[in-house]
């Protein structure tokens, strides 16, 4: 799962017992050698699935990380680019691999969109409505289930009307599948680790759930669809293995 230039034992182990942001600031250098980094195959799945509803001029990459996120907006926003991430050690690694240091500089000759790179915390979004595109990969371990209401109420508030959000979500795993029993074990010992140590860290792979999902879009005022990424094929009851959600702030708008 790791290969040699990704992070040891005892790296992890010391990640694993620091906050969730100097974790990953302590992570960075090598986060892009490890699974937990989004593989290409879903990123350029959803970049194919997002660009028939295009062209976007101004897009957000939620949680960027390294900046997985910000190649795929780079395929599909004309003017910028933008990455928000709490660890300024995870945007110091895309900013040296992209390039991008605020909204003077660019990504590549033209025309790529202008890149910037925005340290903040997801759940108080430094940003007006000024994007028509947020995209989030891999991110949503790190929100415990009542925070959703208003991680989607902010990036509601950062959309233009018409706006798009858009992130992948995987079917959870059969009872029969050894990956139930890993992600259910793994959750357990993050849950027994926060009671037993501060500060916490958050991540749990299996509390993002899609019907809960779609209801705390709804409420928030999005408007919900499904798309099938028919690349990660499909279960034995005919639903589909990976799914984009697209979430799309009225036009008109609504009051709630």
């Amino acid at each position: 799962m790791f290969t040699p230039q990704g992070p040891t034992l005892r790296e992890l182990a010391v990640q694993a017992l620091s906050s969730v942001e100097r974790g990953y600031d302590l992570l960075a250098p090598k986060f892009d050698h490890t699974p937990f980094r989004t593989p290409d195959s879903i990123l350029d799945a959803v970049g194919r699935a997002l660009r028939p509803m295009g062209p976007f001029d101004a897009g957000l990459d939620l949680c960027c990380g390294t900046g997985a996120g910000m190649d795929v907006l780079g395929t599909l926003c004309r003017e910028s680019v933008t990455g928000v991430d709490i660890s300024a050690g995870m945007l110091a690694v895309g900013r040296g691999r992209l390039g991008g240091a605020g909204p003077s500089s660019t990504a590549a000759p033209p025309p790529r969109p202008r890149v910037t790179w925005v340290r903040g915390d997801a759940r108080a979004l430094p940003f007006g409505p000024a994007f028509d595109l947020v995209v989030s990969f891999g991110a949503f371990g790190h929100f415990l289930p009542g925070e959703l209401p208003g991680l989607f109420a902010q990036v509601h508030s950062v959309l233009r009307p018409g706006g798009r959000f858009a992130f992948p979500i995987t079917a959870p795993p059969r009872p029969s599948s050894p990956w139930y029993w890993a992600l259910l074990g793994f959750d357990a010992l993050m849950r027994v680790r926060n009671a037993l140590w501060r500060p916490p860290f958050v991540m749990y792979y299996r509390a993002f759930r899609l019907g809960d999902v779609r209801r705390e879009l709804t409420w928030a005022g999005f408007e919900v669809d499904l798309h099938a990424l028919p690349e990660f094929g499909y279960r034995r009851d005919g639903s589909p293995r990976c799914r984009m959600v697209v979430a799309r702030v009225p036009s008109a708008g609504r009051s709630r």
